[in-house]
């Protein structure tokens, strides 16, 4: 599964849309930033997911993990969130 990687400059509705898509397509999703501009977008985002897919009667869950990447031969500190739904009814 590809990791959705969100800049300070993300438009969080866009963000929000792919996050909707790959959660009910593929069960889960990956977003990860850099930063606390791309983190502040991200969480927007995620935000925003859940009120996509609470009319179809799923409720957003999402993990945050810290992770190592690799920007310009640096190793930086990332925040990753997991994100997947389970069924309101359940």
């Amino acid at each position: 599964m590809d990791v959705l990687k969100v800049s300070a400059n993300s438009n969080p509705n866009s963000v929000a849309g792919a996050i909707a898509s790959v959660v009910r397509n593929c069960g889960q999703a990956e977003i990860q930033s850099v930063g606390a501009g791309a983190t502040n977008q991200a969480v927007k985002s995620i935000a925003v997911a859940r009120g996509y897919l609470e009319p179809l009667g799923l409720e957003l869950v999402c993990f945050p993990e810290f992770s190592s990447v690799d920007i310009g031969g640096e190793e930086r500190t990332a925040m990753k969130f997991v994100c997947f739904t389970i069924c309101e009814n359940e």
